[in-house]
């Protein structure tokens, strides 16, 4: 007996199991067909009638160009303006091949009408000859009697010369000077002042800074800072430069190979290529360098010939 209950319950069992596996087949097969019918009807909705489309935008086209002429877009874009288009379709280039600017056609016209009549004014009577473009002597000076009295006409003819001669005088100016420098002429001193160290090439003579004695191939003016310096003979200006021990020196080259050498400068108002004539300012004199700090504020002033010193005592006036 107790067999068969045990049969029959594993029976039962297996029937059990067999029913809840069918329920969830059935379950399942259910819910995958729901699921696919959804998804083709999403995806149908998803699918775009293109022909629609374009039907749907000849239509709007059409009523579009029913509801406007072309009459009322003009006026539209009259009343709209050319300031808040950034292409207006009434503009043309103007002064292009294809384009007529009746503006600008309208000033020529008048400025060449003005430019006509200006040209076609008559002169005044007694001002030319018939045949000729410029008056004659003889005219006007019977101008000049017909409407100056004798005094007018003195100080007319004065002004004219006076004019004559400032033109002659910047021509002149602007031709570059012959420079000739001989063995007879002399020079004037660049500075008024007692001279603290000799020229001496024979000879060496005692430089206080330095505290020993060396040969000078110049000679060294007592100045006081800020004096002007000026040019001892006409010249051009060869050199511009700053040396250690002289400071800031000018050379101008005077003709014939003779060269003047300037040293312990400051503010040069001259420039290398410029020609300087006798008495012309150079510059001032500056503090004095570290090697002349003993002697104070000076010149340094140097004559050469072909590159050999010269005593500037014997120029020296």
């Amino acid at each position: 007996m107790s067999m068969r209950r045990n049969r029959n319950g594993a029976r039962k069992e297996r029937i059990i199991m067999l029913a809840s596996s069918a329920l969830v087949l059935t379950a399942l097969t259910v819910t995958g067909v729901f699921v696919r019918s959804n998804r083709t009807k999403e995806e149908e909705n998803n699918v775009v009638d293109f022909s629609v489309i374009e039907a749907e935008t000849e239509e709007n086209a059409e009523i579009n160009a029913e509801a406007i002429s072309g009459e009322e877009m003009g006026t539209l874009f009259t009343e709209v303006g050319t300031d808040d288009l950034d292409y207006d379709p009434y503009f043309q280039e103007a002064n292009s091949g294809h384009v007529e600017n009746t503006d600008l056609a309208k000033k020529d016209t008048e400025t060449n009408a003005e430019e006509n009549e200006k040209d076609s004014e008559e002169p005044q009577e007694g001002m030319f000859d018939e045949d000729k473009d410029v008056m004659t002597e003889e005219e006007i000076e019977e101008s000049l009697e017909e409407t100056m009295t004798e005094e007018e006409r003195e100080d007319f003819v004065e002004d004219v010369v006076a004019e004559d001669e400032e033109d002659t005088e910047a021509i002149a100016t602007s031709v570059q000077p012959v420079l000739d420098f001989t063995e007879d002429d002399t020079l004037v001193w660049p500075i008024v002042g007692d001279v603290l160290i000799n020229y001496s090439m024979d000879k060496t003579v005692y430089f206080p800074t330095l505290q020993q004695y060396k040969y000078n191939p110049a000679i060294v003016i007592s100045a006081t800072q800020g004096e002007t310096i000026t040019a001892a003979a006409d010249g051009k200006v060869i050199s511009v430069a700053y040396d250690p021990q002289l400071g800031n020196t000018v050379v101008m080259d005077l003709g014939n190979q003779y060269e003047i050498t300037y040293g312990q400068l400051e503010n040069v108002v001259v420039s290398e290529g410029s020609y300087v004539a006798t008495g012309d300012i150079l510059g001032n004199v500056a503090a004095p360098t570290k090697y002349y700090s003993t002697e104070g504020a000076n010149v340094y002033f140097k004559l050469t010939k072909d590159g050999e010193p010269v005593n500037p005592m014997s120029k020296l006036n």
